[in-house]
C-alpha cells in the first residue's frame, strides 16, 4: 500500500474515532427520536404535551436553569495569560567564549583540569557567543565581590526590568494586581522579592504575595499553578503578577569538584514576568492544563540535584550521574498524567490497543507510543542543556523543527533556569509561528526530582516584534554542530 493511501487511511480513522460522538451517536439520537414519534398516534404527542398543568412546566424550566447556574457556579473559573516579557540583557553583561575560557584561566582557585573541564563542557555545552552573566561572574576575583548588596543588584535588575517591559505592553498599574507570585531558588533574602517588588512599585498592602525558593527550574511552572489556585478563588477579573528568575551571584562555587562545575558553566542571566488573570478581556493565551510531578520520595531523585559544600567547604550545587535517568523517569510519569487529558481519542485507542495486545496477551509487539503532536502545535522544553534537550526529543520522537525553541534559547541565553520557557514561547512567537488556536506544552524539569506541565492554547498571537529577540532574530536559528 503506497504511503499516500496509508497517510489518508490514518486521517479518516483520526477524524472517526476523535469525532465519535457527533460521527455515530448523534444520527443514533437522531434515529431513536423519530421512531418514537412514529409509534405515536396522530394526536397522542399533542395531548401529551397539553397534559402537563403550567405550574408543572414552569418547575421543570426552574430546576433546569437552577441546574446549570450550579455547573456554572461550580466550574473552576478559567485562567488567561494576559502577557508577559522577558528580561532583555544588554552587551556589557555578554561573556563570549574566549572571555569565558581566558576568565576561568585567570581566576586563582581552579586548577589547570578544572580549567580544561570547563573548556571542554563549554564548546559541547549548546551556548553562544551572546548569553550574559552578572558584572560579579567577570571580576578575576569574584568570590570577593559576592555580596548580599551585589545580589540586590542583580536581582533588581532583572526583575524590575522585565515587570517594566510588562506593565508597558498590558498598561496595567501596579495597583490593580491583587496576587504576586515570585520564585527564585537560590536567593531568599529579607526582606524578600514580593516586599522587594511592592516597595518600588507602591503596590496595595492587601495583595497576596508568596515567594517560591529551593525549587529549581520548575520553579517557573509551579509559581503559574500555585497563582490559578488563587485567582479561581478571588472574585471574577483578579489579576496575579507571576515573576521567575534565578540570580547567580551569591550561588558561584569557588571550588573543583566537576559535579559542581556544571552550572558554574551553563547557567546564565534571565528573568520573565507573567500577568494572569480571569477575565479573558484582552488575554493572549488561556491556560488549560497544569500537571505537577514530584518524586522526591525516592532518594536517586531526591539527591541528583543537590546543594552542598565539597571536602574544601566550598558550597555548591551537585548535579549526580543519575540525573538523565531521573530526569527521564519523572517525564514518563508526567506523561502518563497528561495524557489522558490532551490526547485525541484516536491516540488513546491505538495505545489501548497497543498495551492489551502486549501486556495482556502477551504478543511480541512493542508498544505503541503516542504521537503527542496530535495534540500540541508547539513544544517548549526546559533548556537545562544539549543533553537534557536531546533525550525529550529521542523519547518523544519529535522533529528538529519542535525542539528548535529550546536548542536557540539555550543558544541565545543560556540555562536561565525557571524562565527560560517564557524565552522560547517568545521564539516561536518572535518567528511568526503562532496561530490563533495553536497549543503550546511547556515540560519544565527541578531539583526535588520535579517535572512540571502546562498546556497552553493561544487566543491572541503576538503582533509585535519587541521582545528579548527584537535585534536577533533574523539570524536564527542557527546551525549547533
Amino acid at each position: 500500500m503506497s504511503p499516500s493511501i496509508d497517510m489518508c487511511l490514518k486521517i479518516v480513522y483520526e477524524k472517526i474515532v476523535d469525532n465519535f460522538l457527533l460521527v455515530v451517536a448523534v444520527p443514533l439520537t437522531i434515529a431513536a427520536a423519530t421512531i418514537a414519534m412514529a409509534r405515536l398516534k396522530p394526536n397522542e404527542s399533542t395531548d401529551r404535551i397539553q397534559s402537563f398543568s403550567h405550574p408543572q412546566i414552569l418547575s421543570i424550566l426552574l430546576f433546569l436553569a437552577i441546574a446549570v447556574i450550579a455547573y456554572y457556579m461550580q466550574r473552576p473559573r478559567m485562567v488567561y495569560l494576559v502577557d508577559y516579557a522577558c528580561f532583555r540583557t544588554t552587551y556589557n553583561y555578554r561573556v563570549p567564549y574566549a572571555a569565558f575560557v581566558e576568565h576561568v584561566r585567570q581566576v586563582s582557585h581552579f586548577s589547570e583540569r578544572s580549567v580544561r573541564f570547563l573548556t571542554r563542557l563549554l564548546e559541547r555545552s549548546g551556548l553562544g557567543e551572546e548569553t550574559c552573566l552578572p558584572t560579579v561572574g567577570q571580576y578575576i576575583k569574584p568570590y570577593k565581590y559576592c555580596t548580599l548588596e551585589a545580589a540586590r543588584e542583580e536581582a533588581q535588575l532583572v526583575v524590575f526590568s522585565a515587570i517594566d517591559d510588562l506593565f508597558a505592553k498590558t498598561n496595567i498599574s501596579p495597583l490593580a494586581i491583587d496576587i504576586l507570585v515570585v520564585n527564585c531558588s537560590g536567593f531568599s533574602p529579607t526582606p524578600g522579592f514580593p516586599d522587594m517588588i511592592m516597595n518600588k512599585y507602591k503596590m496595595r498592602s492587601d495583595i497576596r504575595n508568596v515567594h517560591l525558593s529551593g525549587m529549581g527550574c520548575s520553579a517557573g511552572l509551579a509559581s503559574v499553578d500555585l497563582a490559578k489556585n488563587l485567582l479561581q478563588a478571588m472574585p471574577r477579573g483578579a489579576r496575579a503578577l507571576v515573576v521567575s528568575t534565578e540570580t547567580l551571584t551569591p550561588n558561584y562555587y569557588f571550588g573543583n569538584e566537576r559535579a559542581m562545575l556544571l552550572p558554574y558553566c551553563l547557567f546564565r542571566m534571565g528573568g520573565a514576568a507573567v500577568l494572569l488573570s480571569t477575565s479573558p478581556s484582552k488575554a493572549r493565551f488561556r491556560l488549560k492544563y497544569v500537571v505537577r510531578t514530584h518524586t522526591a520520595a525516592d532518594d536517586k531523585s531526591y539527591q541528583c540535584i543537590y546543594q552542598k559544600e565539597d571536602d574544601m567547604g566550598n558550597k555548591g550545587v551537585d548535579l549526580s550521574t543519575d540525573l538523565m535517568a531521573v530526569a527521564a523517569r519523572t517525564l514518563k510519569a508526567n506523561i502518563t498524567t497528561i495524557a489522558p487529558l490532551v490526547l485525541p481519542a484516536s491516540e488513546k485507542l491505538l495505545f489501548a490497543m497497543s498495551f492489551v495486545s502486549t501486556k495482556l496477551l502477551r504478543m511480541r509487539t512493542k508498544l505503541y507510543v503516542p504521537n503527542f503532536l496530535t495534540a500540541f502545535e508547539h513544544i517548549c522544553i526546559h533548556a537545562g542543556g544539549r543533553a537534557v534537550i536531546d533525550e525529550i526529543q529521542r523519547s518523544l520522537g519529535l522533529s528538529d523543527e519542535h525542539v528548535e525553541s529550546s536548542r536557540m534559547t539555550l543558544h541565545r541565553f543560556g540555562n536561565i533556569s525557571s524562565s527560560c520557557l517564557w524565552y522560547e514561547l517568545a521564539y516561536i512567537e518572535a518567528k511568526r509561528h503562532m496561530q490563533k488556536g495553536d497549543r503550546v506544552w511547556m515540560i519544565g524539569f527541578g531539583s526535588g526530582f520535579k517535572c512540571n506541565s502546562a498546556v497552553w492554547e493561544c487566543i491572541v498571537p503576538q503582533n509585535s516584534e519587541d521582545g528579548p529577540w527584537a535585534r536577533c532574530i533574523h539570524r536564527y536559528p542557527v546551525h549547533d554542530p
